[in-house]
């Protein structure tokens, strides 16, 4: 237990330094060519990168950790936030959301004894879909939305957009969630501390980086709209049954 516990914690330090290694150089870069085409690159590039070195690191790679594993790079493939959270920092704050974020998937890559599949997998894998469908309809249905040129000026309130105002940031907290369920099948102790993750993410949209900025982008740009007005009213923000 205490070598199991000690090896984690090297591979989380290891994983902690590339973090901020690889943020610092995209933060370099950008800077040194004025834009912010590396800020997206750098973010999710480096959820899918220590996914990865942490399962190598942690030397089992068992089915539960591939499977969380390719979770984490799809979600890295298709991801469009780091750009949002780098504008609250420079280098720090988006080392901490991609090392918070990740945290139950580095605890789970680093867990050398494995256990047969369970509930708590395959309802997380389940949430994680629901997520990752959500997400990518929502942001489909508003490209589609946005490249229609009858819709210039508009803004979209049909498909998941009528049930959400910000469907895909929906998504996006239950995919975390979804990996967090699944990462506590193998948690034991302070380790389901960090449930932190899909709590730090809704934090980090819903009150933060996210939703904040969009809604007073929203309201100065179609405030005086009574249609607006309107579906600010009978919409909610984020959850379709409304929780927060």
């Amino acid at each position: 237990m205490v070598d199991d516990m000690k090896a984690m914690g090297v591979t989380l330090a290891k994983c902690a330094a590339v973090d901020l290694g690889v943020q610092w150089v995209g933060w370099a870069l950008a800077s040194a060519m004025k834009t912010e085409k590396f800020f997206d690159l750098a973010g999710s590039g480096t959820f899918v990168l220590l996914a990865h070195l942490s399962r190598i690191w942690g030397g089992t790679r068992h089915l539960r950790q591939n499977v969380q594993t390719g979770l984490v790079t799809a979600w890295g493939l298709r991801s469009k936030d780091a750009t949002s959270f780098r504008k609250l920092s420079s280098v720090f704050v988006p080392a901490v959301w991609v090392f918070v974020a990740l945290m139950p998937t580095l605890i789970l890559n680093t867990e050398q004894k494995d256990k047969p599949l369970g509930p708590r997998d395959y309802a997380g894998w389940l949430i994680w879909g629901l997520g990752f469908a959500t997400e990518a309809i929502a942001d489909q249905q508003k490209w589609n939305f946005k490249n229609d040129p009858d819709n210039a000026g508009k803004f979209i309130q049909h498909g998941l957009w009528a049930y959400s105002r910000h469907p895909n940031y929906l998504g996006e907290i239950l995919q975390w969630s979804g990996v967090f369920l699944s990462a506590s099948s193998v948690m034991r102790g302070p380790q389901h501390l960090s449930v932190v993750s899909p709590l730090f993410v809704w934090f980090l949209l819903r009150h933060a980086s996210g939703i904040p900025i969009l809604e007073k982008q929203a309201m100065k740009k179609w405030g005086a709209d009574p249609a607006f007005q309107n579906y600010i009213k009978n919409t909610p923000l984020l959850w379709p049954f409304p929780l927060f």
